[in-house]
């Protein structure tokens, strides 16, 4: 079997073949690696993987391990480490202000697709209009965890919360997206300045908070009216770094 790195990601020959696991930092040793948990269970009793089985693990920091499962018991696996890549992760400087959605169905799929697009770093934030105004972020834990492995990214994504006006503090560039904007987002950003997307809710923005942010950083996705989650995924694949 031939394999490839490209981007971040893993290419291989026989991509519906192969899963792609996690396992904590904390567990990977120079020579060998451990798997516990869902994980465990996953490769054991779900992929019935054995032992002298080849697996592949991220960290979720940017590596991309293979191994040989070496041991199993009842509740880990032991693997050696046969090849280990490291990559930059392009999108590191790019994150995604995502407004709470009443639905948090539409919030997760949001969520899992802009993972499969690249996206590392999101903000849940409310707002004068948000309907919903607080959620837990670990509760989309397993939703980023699952889009990282089936994309076989090697960036476990973070999540975190924040108010608009918090955001709006923090340094670094914010663009906001409107749809009364008469400028169309092209997809064209500084990979390598930190930069605030942010998008919003379904009552949309108030004008105060429109205007805490520089005209010619003010976009609009599209002519048409567009859901929360839409814009946010048409901005993700517009971006470049994929």
């Amino acid at each position: 079997m031939t394999m490839e790195i490209q981007n971040g990601y893993l290419t291989l020959e026989h991509l519906s073949n192969i899963e792609l696991y996690y396992t904590q930092i904390e567990l990977i040793s120079e020579d060998h690696l451990i798997l516990t948990g869902d994980e465990f269970h996953h490769s054991v009793n779900v992929m019935r993987n054995s032992i002298g089985d080849t697996i592949f693990v991220t960290d979720g920091k940017g590596s991309i391990i293979t191994s040989k499962i070496i041991s199993i018991n009842e509740k880990q696996l032991s693997a050696s480490i046969i090849d280990k890549r490291i990559f930059e992760n392009k999108a590191g400087n790019i994150w995604f202000c995502i407004p709470m959605l009443k639905n948090p169905d539409r919030l997760k799929f949001a969520l899992e697709k802009c993972v499969e697009l690249g996206i590392t770093n999101f903000i849940l934030f409310s707002s004068r209009y948000t309907l919903s105004k607080k959620v837990k972020p670990e509760k989309f834990h397993k939703t980023v965890l699952a889009a990282m492995k089936q994309s076989l990214r090697a960036f476990l994504p973070q999540i975190t919360y924040a108010s608009f006006n918090d955001i709006i503090k923090l340094e670094g560039l914010k663009i906001l997206f409107d749809q009364n904007e008469k400028l169309e987002f092209e997809g064209k950003a500084e990979l390598n300045k930190v930069t605030y997307f942010l998008f919003g809710p379904e009552g949309g923005f108030d004008k105060n908070e429109i205007e805490l942010v520089e005209q010619q950083n003010r976009f609009s996705l599209s002519t048409n009216r567009l859901r929360s989650e839409t814009a946010i995924l048409k901005c993700a694949s517009l971006l470049k770094f994929h």
